[in-house]
C-alpha cells in the first residue's frame, strides 16, 4: 500500500485495556485549547461546526475572549477557544491538527460545508483516505485563524 501517508503509521496493536470506568474516546483528552486573534469570527466558525457535530456550548465569556464546547452527553472532553493567555498573537502550529469524530460520512460532508461557509478554508475535501485504513472518511480545513482541523468517520458505509 503506497501513496500519501502510506508507511507513516506503525501497525496498530493493543498495548493495554481501558479501565471499566473510562469511556473510549474520553480516555485521552480533558480539553484542547485553540487560540484566536478574532474571537467573534472564530466563535461563529466553531458554533457552526459544533452544531453539525451535535456538541453544545458550555460557556462563553466575550470580554475574556473565551468559549468552550462539549459533547451533549458528557462534560469532557472540551474544546476551548481563547485569546492567548500571554497576550501575544495566536499562531497556528506547523504539524498540529485537531480531529473531531463524526458518526457518519454525511456528517463529515456537512461539517466541511459548514466550516467553509463560516469562513474556513479547504485543506482536503471529504473523501475516503484508504491509506489510513479502508473505512477512513475525512475532510480537512482551517479555521479563520489558520488552525488545521479534521472531521472524520471510521465506519464502513
Amino acid at each position: 500500500m503506497r501513496g500519501a501517508g502510506a508507511g507513516r503509521f506503525p501497525a496498530q496493536r493493543q498495548v493495554g485495556k481501558l479501565g471499566a470506568d473510562r469511556k473510549l474516546g474520553l480516555a485521552m483528552f480533558s480539553h484542547i485549547c485553540v487560540g484566536t486573534n478574532d474571537f467573534e469570527s472564530a466563535e461563529a466558525f466553531y458554533a457552526a461546526l459544533f452544531t453539525v457535530l451535535g456538541m453544545r456550548q458550555r460557556f462563553r465569556d466575550a470580554e475574556a475572549g473565551m468559549a468552550a464546547w462539549q459533547p451533549l452527553d458528557s462534560d469532557r472532553p472540551l474544546l476551548f477557544l481563547t485569546r492567548p493567555f500571554d497576550g501575544g498573537p495566536a499562531t497556528p502550529g506547523n504539524g498540529q491538527m485537531a480531529a473531531f469524530l463524526a458518526g457518519s460520512r454525511s456528517v463529515v460532508d456537512r461539517c466541511h460545508a459548514a466550516a467553509l461557509a463560516a469562513g474556513g478554508t479547504c485543506e482536503g475535501p471529504p473523501g475516503l483516505r484508504v491509506h489510513y485504513h479502508p473505512d477512513y472518511y475525512g475532510a480537512y480545513f482551517r479555521d479563520p485563524d489558520g488552525n488545521k482541523l479534521c472531521v472524520c468517520c471510521h465506519r464502513a458505509e
